[in-house]
């Protein structure tokens, strides 16, 4: 069987559902008192006529660079919007390998140092880094309005599916830096294939007969937006875009009204939201209740969130992936009792392998603690195992994320045999990492400290002071101690404002009882109420 790629699903879905809605696009208002939200269409047919200009643009640009197909060109986009779509796209339609960046890494070294890695000879930016990326060594182009540029007529290659599937189609990185930097993650054809065979299985339509609509649920330039797209694509789904990605809770109403959206995709935070805000808005409840499916991400829902949603019937759905492997396991969905329990994707060839001990990296859910834990381990046969630079020693992928096993094949995620965490929108932190640095930093200040923010914006740090000091003195000289550090990191990783920074006194943050370790979910719960306050979800004094 020829292996899929994004390009061929497009060519071919294009062609059946050519006059169907594949993106409705939000419109700009402006000059109005009050928000106004309004998409535009767009067509199957036209978008892929649209990627076809954009692959026209680019190849005729990169050729004048005397850049050859397959030259690896880097993308540093929001990847939130048609247009990054359509550079994209339009980038792999003019036989590059697209190598994706997101604004949440804004650091140019980081940025050029992965282009070197990867062997990126261009590099095409958003316009709002134009003014750093002048110490680039390869060629730069900003990313222009397609439809604003000339509409290059020289004819394109057709679209073939690939000869083989060892060949790099894209190239994305790990979430979370390690050791300074994020891990390069290399995609191939053979990869490609069977995220498309997964996508399809995710995104099977819950209306046989009729247009699903979905909304999107994230960057371009990360993998969970990428396989939710082509999971789309296949099934002539129309997906919606929103004017943000923690879009509110009056937008996503107006989704439903005038889009008819029917399937919510989005990170568990986002969602907790709307079911926040659902207890107070009957009509909003009424709409999410009207909805065939409500599909989660990222991390846990919190247990009060689970327990409303499934009190009112809601239809959730529970998807865990990650960057290297795209998504691995979901729930049979449905408005049941054990709806959020997960299982392998059909076609996968996975391993749930006892641990002997394990940290949970302070990222353990709400659910029984005293259940055997399982680490989830990629196959090497299993076509989704990823690039062999990202395996260990035995040819397998350890994804270090834990389960219990509580029926036969069906799975709770238990946090992770490590010290990496979660933020708000699935994106990993190496906490350790930070921790080391500041105890190298700052070891004649700091007696302990641990890092916590599961499910928020970014990190935060709680320290013990080793001396006598003002706590106000204290959080500055932490923060100008490590602001190298930082720089180099995600804007999901980084603790730059004195604001983020908790001093507590000597034997404060919880321990466990044998060794002494600092307990990071324990320090979580203590402080819950501190923490609402510094991330701005409740009122309080200063800390």
């Amino acid at each position: 069987m020829p292996l899929r790629t994004h390009l061929t699903v497009l060519q071919w879905t294009a062609a059946l559902y050519a006059d169907s809605v594949v993106f409705k696009v939000p419109r700009s208002i402006s000059g109005s008192g009050s928000v106004q939200y309004l998409w535009d269409n767009i067509t199957y047919r036209q978008f892929l006529l649209d990627v076809e200009r954009s692959a026209r643009f680019w190849s005729s640009v990169l050729v004048k660079e005397n850049l050859p197909q397959r030259t690896v060109v880097g993308l540093w986009l929001s990847g939130l919007t048609y247009m990054d779509v359509l550079h994209i796209y339009g980038v792999a339609r003019a036989g590059y390998i697209p190598q994706l960046f997101s604004l949440r890494l804004p650091s140019p070294e980081i940025i050029f140092e992965l282009m070197h890695r990867a062997g990126a000879k261009a590099l095409i930016y958003d316009i709002s880094y134009a003014s750093i990326v002048h110490g680039c060594e390869v060629t730069t182009f900003t990313a222009v309005d397609i439809f604003s540029a000339p509409d290059v007529q020289e004819p394109l290659a057709a679209i073939v599916a690939p000869e083989n599937g060892n060949d790099i189609a894209m190239v994305f990185h790990t979430s979370g830096s390690t050791l300074g930097s994020p891990k390069l993650v290399p995609c191939t054809y053979g990869w490609l294939d069977t995220i498309v065979s997964k996508a399809n299985t995710i995104s099977t339509p819950c209306r046989p007969g009729q247009q699903d609509v979905l909304v999107c649920m994230g960057s371009m330039c990360h993998i969970g937006q990428t396989l939710t797209l082509i999971g789309a694509l296949q099934n002539g789904t129309c997906t919606v875009q929103p004017t943000q990605i923690a879009f509110s809770s009056t937008e996503l109403v107006e989704m439903i009204r005038q889009c008819g959206l029917n399937r919510l995709t989005q990170f568990a935070t986002f969602l907790s939201m709307h079911l926040r805000n659902s207890r107070n808005d009957p009509d909003l409840l009424a709409h999410l209740n009207g909805l065939d499916e409500i599909l989660f991400a990222g991390i846990a829902l919190p247990q009060e969130d689970e327990d409303w949603a499934r009190r009112h019937g809601l239809p959730l759905r529970n998807l865990f992936g990650n960057t290297e492997c795209g998504a691995m396991l979901i729930s049979v969905g449905g408005r049941g009792s054990d709806s959020l329990l997960l299982r392998p994707i059909e076609g996968t060839r996975y391993d749930f392998t006892p641990i002997t001990s394990s940290s949970a990296g302070g990222e353990t859910t709400h659910h029984n603690a005293n259940a055997t834990l399982l680490e989830l381990v990629i196959l090497d046969e299993s076509g989704d195992c990823p690039h062999p630079s990202l395996r260990q020693a035995d040819g397998h992928f350890h994804t270090g994320d834990l389960f219990s096993e509580v029926a036969p094949g069906r799975f709770l995620f238990r946090g992770r045999d490590d010290d990496w965490i979660k933020s708000e929108n699935s994106l990993r932190c190496d906490t350790r990492a930070i921790e080391d640095n500041v105890r190298t930093m700052c070891g004649d200040l700091v007696a302990e400290c641990v890092v916590v923010g599961y499910g928020r914006p970014s990190p935060a740090l709680f320290v013990e002071p080793k001396v006598e000091i003002e706590g106000g003195k204290l959080r500055k000289d932490i923060i100008r101690r490590t602001r190298h550090f930082h720089s180099r990191r995600y804007m999901h990783e980084r603790i730059v404002d004195p604001k983020f920074v908790v001093v507590v006194p000597k034997g404060t943050l919880p321990r466990t009882a044998t060794k002494g370790n600092i307990r990071r979910r324990a320090v979580e719960e203590k402080f819950k109420a501190e923490l609402d306050c510094i991330y701005g979800t409740n009122s309080c004094s200063a800390h």
